[in-house]
């Protein structure tokens, strides 16, 4: 389960074409938070922690299947069967939830209320824990703030952890996350400027080029899913 390089630039589209979610849903935090200081260290700060969040839950979802198939294995019985019943039992859901991310994007589906409630839980259950390095040096406190705000979910990076779950380990996992990230700092950066508001008025056009890229790549897991039952 080798993740092909065409995914890695899967991800990173989806995250470029995505800006216009991201400038809109995140831009806000941005301005609040790095905006406000005005000073270009402080968004890079913020950002590599974000990165850094994105990269360790890839790491962490991506090493689940594989620590999955290798307990199953190492219980006896038919290790191979257990292992293609284990790959589609996780790899056809991961698809079903990129398919349907891919669909709100579009706009087929509406988005669902608890994604909207669920990224308001996280920013609050973190406010609190975020005053404590509000003493620390200014690098450290936006690094911080970065990697909090990096676990508001949201229909991309919900997409893109499915993604990472059957990536084939920890390290594919990681990069999943790392190089969709990467794909949204363009847009984040230039809050702001020209490119920034053109990214907003095109927001919709964003939309759906990256529902376009999430159904691609829930049609292509759904195939694979479905192909280790004929393997």
């Amino acid at each position: 389960m080798v993740l092909p390089g065409v995914d890695y630039v899967s991800m990173f589209m989806l995250g470029l074409l995505g800006t216009g979610h991201c400038v809109g849903m995140c831009g806000p935090l941005v301005f609040a938070f790095p905006g406000q200081t005005g000073r270009m260290w402080a968004h890079v700060s913020y950002h590599m922690g974000r990165m850094v969040t994105y990269t360790l839950i890839g790491m962490t979802l991506g090493g689940m299947l594989p620590l999955i198939i290798f307990m199953a294995g190492s219980n006896g019985g038919d290790a191979m069967g257990a292992t293609t019943w284990i790959q589609m039992g996780v790899s056809l859901p991961a698809a079903v939830f990129m398919l349907l991310f891919g669909l709100i994007r579009v706009g087929i589906l509406s988005e669902p209320l608890w994604l909207s409630n669920a990224a308001a839980g996280v920013f609050s259950g973190w406010s609190a824990p975020l005053r404590y390095f509000h003493a620390a040096g200014p690098m450290i406190r936006m690094f911080a703030t970065g990697f909090v705000l990096g676990f508001i979910p949201c229909g991309l990076s919900y997409a893109v952890f499915a993604k990472a779950i059957t990536s084939g380990g920890a390290v594919h996992g990681g990069l999943t996350g790392l190089v969709f990230g990467l794909g949204t700092l363009p847009g984040l950066l230039l809050l702001g400027t020209g490119a920034s508001a053109f990214a907003r008025h095109h927001r919709r056009l964003s939309d759906i080029l990256s529902g376009v890229v999430m159904v691609a790549m829930g049609v292509s897991m759904a195939v694979k899913a479905l192909g280790f039952l004929a393997a």
